[in-house]
């Protein structure tokens, strides 16, 4: 009898995506598919989902206002209806989408959405124009927004310190949340510790599986966005919080599928990312009500806190697993800057 390999994490999200993106794809016109095979050499599972969410709510705005596409139903469309497509009715399209309502909800998208759902668009007209299978490129002519600059927010240092006080002894905790808090303690202690000490993503610490830590060297070994994995490596911090987790964790039985995984919710199943999103709220929102801090916020504070300790731009780039270094200094040239105007303090041209 044959023994199936019980897939990883990101194995099993995969799936999920796929299944999810033919779900779509029997919702759009048949000429999608080519593009979807097109470029499935050099995107994930993720962003091809994205994309199509992206361009189904095209169709259906084209639906609702293009009179050549009102005619037929969106699945039925020819490839050429593409070219019935003018430059102003996507850029109304754009306009739409900064409020919109869907399913009895209403959805707004601020300048980086409609920057989003653009380059969606202008990658599926250049697929079909670059292979000559339209004759018109109308999203190409389309500006992206303008995107303003947003504030990196952080927790200062003093912050971190607070944090993760209260989640070891509960501070603030409502008496339910205090329940609950006796039995989560030494893995949110962990989860939390880890996050703020080595910059990882939250999709890379929900995806971690006990095997991928190493204690000899003090790493952890984590699937990358794109698929590549790597070895990010942690401090003693870090290491002891994560050795009083493990300690726990030996005496949980997990949930039938998910023995492998690190962090486990109160179902004993694989957290979720939206399991650690309210947890790092939960606690965060007792420390400061100023900002919004989400597990990104944890990455951006350890990736600031990096950068004024280094100076070294490569480095944190490196760590924090950005492909394209100009990324990195474009989120910390703030931290950047401070140094050059602390620079100019520094040196005395004569004493008084």
């Amino acid at each position: 009898m044959a023994v199936i390999k019980s897939n990883n994490y990101h194995d099993e999200q995969n799936k999920q995506n796929i299944q999810k993106m033919r779900s779509v794809l029997e919702t759009l016109p048949a000429f999608c598919k080519t593009f979807f095979r097109g470029i499935e050499e050099y995107t994930s599972t993720r962003t091809r989902l994205a994309y199509a969410y992206d361009i189904r709510l095209f169709f259906e705005y084209l639906h609702e206002n293009n009179t050549v596409c009102q005619k037929h139903e969106i699945k039925d469309y020819p490839i050429d209806i593409l070219d019935n497509v003018k430059r102003v009715e996507i850029e109304e399209y754009l306009q739409y989408m900064s409020l919109y309502q869907k399913d009895g909800r209403a959805i707004s998208n601020e300048e980086r959405g409609k920057a989003r759902k653009l380059a969606s668009l202008r990658s599926f007209y250049n697929y079909f124009f670059q292979n000559e299978m339209i004759s018109t490129n109308p999203a190409s002519l389309v500006p992206l927004p303008k995107l303003h600059e947003k504030e990196i927010i952080r927790l200062e240092p003093n912050e971190v310190a607070i944090l993760l006080d209260q989640v070891e002894d509960g501070t603030k905790l409502t008496k339910k949340e205090l329940e609950y808090h006796k039995k989560t303690k030494l893995r949110d202690v962990a989860l939390l510790t880890l996050l703020l000490g080595t910059g990882i993503r939250v999709s890379e610490c929900v995806g971690l599986d006990i095997s991928d830590i190493d204690f000899d060297v003090n790493g952890i070994k984590i699937r990358r966005k794109g698929g590549y994995e790597a070895i990010i490596y942690f401090g003693v911090e870090v290491e002891s919080a994560l050795s009083d987790y493990l300690e726990e964790r030996r005496h949980i039985i997990p949930a039938e599928g998910h023995e492998k995984a690190l962090f486990l919710s109160l179902q004993n199943r694989r957290m979720a990312v939206r399991s650690v999103e309210n947890l790092v709220k939960k606690y965060s929102s007792r420390v400061t009500t100023l900002k919004k801090i989400t597990p990104h916020k944890l990455r951006s504070t350890y990736g600031t806190t990096l950068y004024q300790e280094s100076g070294d731009i490569y480095l944190v780039a490196d760590v924090l697993g950005h492909k394209d270094v100009n990324t990195t200094r474009k989120h910390y040239a703030a931290q950047a800057d401070e140094r050059r105007r602390k620079a100019a303090q520094i040196v005395r041209l004569r004493e008084k």
